[in-house]
């Protein structure tokens, strides 16, 4: 139960800290020497461009990728991705909503909080050999995202919202995060199969910057957090929580272990799977609701409950891998 405590008071923290920050600088009781708008970037920017990757390097410098299997671990991230939206499209067709509605719905059930919290539950119960897995699982996501998710979202809107497809993927070729996430995983890996040894002191680092890069993402995340009635889409919301914590996860944990992650590395490729695939939506899928006009609650208040049921979902999935 400590690894649960520990986990879950970091995503606490990181999201009430924001939280409570975002509400005395509304009240005018602090002022902030920038924005807070500009705060919530540049810590983004922080963590996504170097505590993260630091951490990245260092843990899969000593992780075992020796299996041509995982190989395949990218497309079971992918393969997660594309059903919760597929699962997502068919709850809302019998819950019977309107197209803004479904656009909403696909995005919850598609995006997944694979990056912060995923990546936090992972280092913590598996410790950083887990971690190391979370950048190679999460491959495809920005792609996926940026490729099938907004234009599916885009569907279901009447939105002018011009920029195209291909203009969204020809952006992923130059950003800079998917750069240095892609160039922490090759430093890493060479690193690895050049077998220098990783010194003493990469380990201390790891061990701090992955709870940090964690906080200060959430602590972002909670700059703008803005909580709606979730009542209102309660129907919603056990739907999208059925398929990220039920459906989801049932079916990419099945696809892993007949792929073989079971037999690899004592099982630590599987065990990556199923927290990663059981992880709550992603803060990210709020985007398309807003810039295509589709349901903003609706997705809002999916991604707060799903969120608040890690309280429930952490202790089972430290259960379940006591068992594997």
């Amino acid at each position: 139960m400590s690894k649960f405590a520990y986990s879950f008071g970091i995503i606490l923290i990181g999201l009430s800290f924001g939280y409570l920050l975002q509400i005395l600088v509304g009240w005018g009781m602090i002022r902030l020497p920038i924005p807070v708008d500009r705060l919530r970037r540049l810590l983004q920017r922080i963590t996504l461009l170097f505590v993260n990757p630091v951490a990245i390097v260092g843990a899969i410098w000593i992780v075992n990728i020796e299996s041509v299997r995982l190989a395949a671990l990218p497309f079971n991230g992918l393969f997660a991705i594309l059903a919760g939206g597929v699962l997502a499209l068919g709850a809302a067709r019998l819950l019977h909503l309107d197209p803004k509605k479904k656009g909403s719905m696909y995005c919850c059930g598609s995006f997944t909080n694979t990056g912060s919290i995923g990546a936090l539950v992972c280092f913590v119960f598996l410790g950083e050999r887990g971690f190391a897995f979370v950048p190679i699982y999460k491959l495809f996501e920005e792609l996926s995202y940026y490729s099938i998710g907004f234009p599916i979202a885009k569907y279901y809107s009447n939105s002018e919202h011009t920029e195209k497809m291909w203009e969204r993927l020809k952006g992923l070729a130059g950003d800079p995060f998917i750069l240095v996430t892609l160039s922490s995983i090759a430093l890493g890996g060479l690193l690895n199969f050049a077998e220098i040894r990783r010194p003493e002191f990469v380990r201390s680092v790891v061990s701090v910057f992955v709870p940090l890069g964690t906080v200060m993402l959430l602590t972002s995340i909670g700059l703008a957090l803005k909580f709606r009635r979730v009542r209102k889409y309660l129907k919603e919301c056990i739907s999208v929580s059925l398929i990220k914590f039920v459906l989801v996860p049932g079916s990419a944990v099945s696809l892993a272990y007949l792929i073989g992650f079971g037999s690899i590395d004592d099982g630590l490729p599987l065990k990556v799977v199923i927290i990663l695939s059981s992880m709550p939506v992603a803060f990210t899928a709020l985007i398309p609701p807003s810039i295509y006009d589709l349901d903003l609650d609706l997705a809002n208040s999916c991604w707060f409950f799903t969120t608040a049921l890690l309280v429930v979902v952490l202790p089972l999935l430290l259960m379940i891998l006591s068992l594997t």
